[in-house]
């Protein structure tokens, strides 16, 4: 029997597993699996995540997204297992800035540091889940743009190397694409 010592974060670009692999993971280790709801909070805004946003917006509902999270997670049983970590909606935040956006600097860093310190507060672990698995269109979910998908994977690799944060940290190989094969090498890494 596998025993995982404190949460599991899998953290990454959209439409890369995570949710699938999370709650195979569960199922595993016999422990919850935690659903966020970034889709949900998206809708309940009246905001589509396909959509292109201002920064102050993109803050302003990343901020909420953190917020519904932090409430589920809060709430849950320990160790449990989750399809998204504080780190993911910092990426998608820092994605969002091109050479011409304009960004408050200073809530940006709020912002971060407030994902950081989410990030230690509820997980212990973290696995990075790369892209790799064929893209499916679902409705109301992000674009399937495939160079930001990447961009979004770099970004969370990057911010999985920040001295801030605390969590221990596993990068799924890009060529570990079958879901069996994931499993084992989470489960080696962290049970």
């Amino acid at each position: 029997m596998f025993k995982l010592n404190g949460n599991l974060g899998l953290c990454g670009a959209h439409r890369t597993g995570k949710t699938t692999l999370a709650i195979a993971l569960s199922s595993h280790l016999n422990i919850p699996f935690i659903r966020t709801t970034t889709s949900q909070v998206f809708a309940d805004l009246g905001l589509d995540p396909a959509e292109p946003m201002d920064f102050i917006t993109r803050l302003f509902v990343q901020n909420h997204v953190l917020d519904a999270a932090e409430q589920v997670w809060q709430n849950s049983a320990v160790p449990f297992v989750s399809d998204r970590t504080p780190i993911d909606m910092i990426a998608y935040t820092l994605g969002d800035i091109q050479g011409k956006t304009e960004v408050e600097f200073d809530l940006l860093n709020q912002y971060i540091d407030r994902c950081f310190a989410s990030t230690n507060q509820f997980f212990q672990n973290l696995a990075i889940i790369q892209p790799g698995i064929p893209l499916v269109y679902e409705e109301g979910k992000a674009a399937l743009n495939v160079a930001y998908i990447e961009h979004i994977n770099i970004l969370v690799i990057g911010l999985c190397s920040d001295s801030r944060l605390k969590a221990k940290v596993f990068c799924n190989a890009r060529e570990a694409i079958a879901l069996d094969v994931r499993i084992s090498k989470i489960l080696k890494e962290f049970a």
